[in-house]
């Protein structure tokens, strides 16, 4: 079955103002971000993309936009699927105050059970985005052949439950995983499992040095703790 390249947007107004974005309209890429994405058809270069799919939100469209723009030939598809969880009455709100809720050690520690108020549970988010995943690997299967990659932007927290699936790791565990803004991660689908070949790959090695963090917001604005052990929801802004 074919290469997915799962590519996260690139960092946002939201992700610079420490704001839980979710679906709220008119969310755009900062201008580090609009960098990440210049950056995007040179890091692919040389990977014979078949076809680009999109999360429907503003931020993942101009992320693949440079790509798009070098690869004129390259169809783009929407997919409502991928699109950013639900979060409801979350959405808009400072992340730092969001880590006062009761529900956000559950999202940290019991994800399967979390669902957010007025908006879906995470348990769906995961369902929908894989369900979409396994559709457009069987409809690029078709069209292009077994060997064909093509590549999907979305986001943090889609990223990271694809990837749980992948690895056959129950939703429990995946604020295990990160994906910094724009960073590339790999998996190819076969008949008996999926490969993960890349995880959150930014070319980026200086995003691994330490940063210091102060209790209730780390150095992305994103909530934290005063073990710096919890999972941004959302995905955070990546390296400063």
């Amino acid at each position: 079955m074919p290469t997915l390249i799962l590519v996260r947007h690139g960092r946002s107004t939201a992700n610079t103002s420490g704001v839980l974005a979710g679906r709220t309209p008119g969310v755009a890429l900062d201008e580090r971000g609009a960098s990440q994405a210049a950056a995007l058809p040179g890091r692919l270069a040389g990977v014979p993309l078949v076809a680009a799919v999109s999360s429907p939100l503003q931020r993942c469209r101009e992320t693949l936009g440079p790509l798009l723009d070098a690869r004129p030939g390259l169809p783009l598809h929407t997919e409502d699927r991928i699109s950013e969880c639900d979060y409801g009455d979350w959405s808009g709100r400072k992340l730092a105050e969001l880590s006062d809720e009761p529900l956000m050690s559950v999202v940290q520690q019991h994800p399967s059970s979390a669902a957010f108020p007025g908006g879906e549970s995470m348990r769906a988010m995961q369902a929908r985005a894989v369900d979409a995943v396994r559709e457009w690997n069987a409809r690029v299967e078709e069209e292009h052949g077994d060997d064909a990659v093509y590549v999907m932007c979305s986001h943090g927290d889609i990223i990271k439950a694809l990837v749980a699936d992948a690895l056959g790791m129950h939703l429990d565990l995946f604020q295990r995983i990160h994906a910094d803004p724009c960073s590339v991660t790999a998996i190819r689908y076969t008949r008996l499992r999926p490969f993960l070949l890349r995880l959150g790959d930014t070319g980026d090695l200086g995003s691994l040095a330490p940063r210091e963090v102060a209790l209730g917001a780390d150095a992305d604005g994103d909530a934290a703790t005063d073990t710096a052990s919890d999972a941004a929801v959302g995905g955070g802004a990546g390296a400063p």
